[in-house]
């Protein structure tokens, strides 16, 4: 698979985009502490049918930290941006983590581009369960904290971004030493963990723009399919995903991927392709079987 790496110059930020494939577009946004290279295990399963482009989410990985906010509806504000200079009119679209959010927010900014959307292991903040468990997802606080979390992680990237890397996965070797090595280059870059921390200081901020969609009466109407990790001992949310989605999407189905955790495009990188590909194969070809490969 060759995977094509480019920088778009955009009006508030570079942002680093890695792509592959040909055919109808695939957009896939990574969550923290990742980058584009959380779908190195899912692109090779659906280049063959799709036109697959993952950026890394603005301020995160090799894209450059903007200045201005990190609502999720800001960061959907730049990767619509990035949609119209590579030409994307129809797309599906996918997001983990905080990438999920994000998708949202660019689903509801322009759903008339968006063929699907695909949630994967996370709530939408402020419209069904909450995002933060009732506070047991302990570093949700200690990342909105300000300052605090820098000084103290700063030096130490790698002994505390791998602590969520085993012990947000049910599969221990899901992600391997190299990947590690890769995600603290990125985030040992200068402003890298502050841009990460930001997406959970903006979490009031998040919670405050999704209510008051959902309050307006906003319907989410192209297909979703939300997933979550079903062992919860490993922080999967199993169908946690499934019940947020659902208070705002007229068309929504999802369920829980066994023996997985929170990070699923690493665990059951299998299985979450061959969902995607039915998924994706229903709605392009009207069938629910995986789209032929093209040559």
């Amino acid at each position: 698979m060759n995977i094509q790496h480019q920088m778009l110059e955009l009006s508030r930020v570079r942002l680093h985009v890695a792509s592959a494939g040909e055919g109808p577009a695939v957009v896939l946004l990574h969550g923290w502490p990742q980058t584009w290279l959380e779908w190195r295990k899912i692109m090779p399963a659906l280049v063959p049918h799709y036109r697959v482009i993952a950026p890394d989410l603005p301020g995160l990985g090799d894209s450059s930290r903007p200045v201005d906010a990190f609502d999720k509806r800001s960061l959907a504000t730049h990767l619509a941006e990035m949609c119209q200079q590579l030409g994307l009119e129809s797309f599906h679209l996918v997001g983990h983590d905080w990438g999920g959010p994000t998708a949202f927010a660019l689903a509801c900014a322009h759903p008339e581009w968006l063929r699907s959307l695909t949630i994967l292991d996370v709530t939408i903040p402020g419209i069904g369960p909450d995002i933060t468990q009732g506070g047991k997802r302990w570093h949700h606080a200690f990342h909105m904290t300000p300052d605090l979390p820098e000084s103290l992680v700063q030096g130490r990237e790698r002994q505390y971004l791998s602590w969520f890397y085993r012990e947000f996965a049910w599969q221990r070797d899901a992600i391997s030493d190299t990947d590690i090595d890769e995600y603290v280059r990125c985030y040992a870059q200068p402003g890298a963990l502050a841009a990460g921390f930001g997406l959970y200081r903006n979490m009031p901020l998040d919670r405050e723009h999704n209510a008051a969609t959902l309050a307006s009466g906003f319907r989410l109407t192209m297909p979703v399919l939300a997933l979550g990790g079903a062992r919860t001992e490993a922080r999967g949310r199993a169908t946690e995903p499934l019940e947020s989605l659902r208070l705002i999407a007229d068309n929504v189905r999802g369920d829980a991927i066994a023996e997985c955790g929170h990070f699923i495009p690493d665990e059951q990188p299998e299985e979450l392709s061959r969902r995607l590909l039915a998924f994706f194969a229903e709605i392009d070809h009207g069938t629910r079987e995986a789209a032929p490969s093209r040559a």
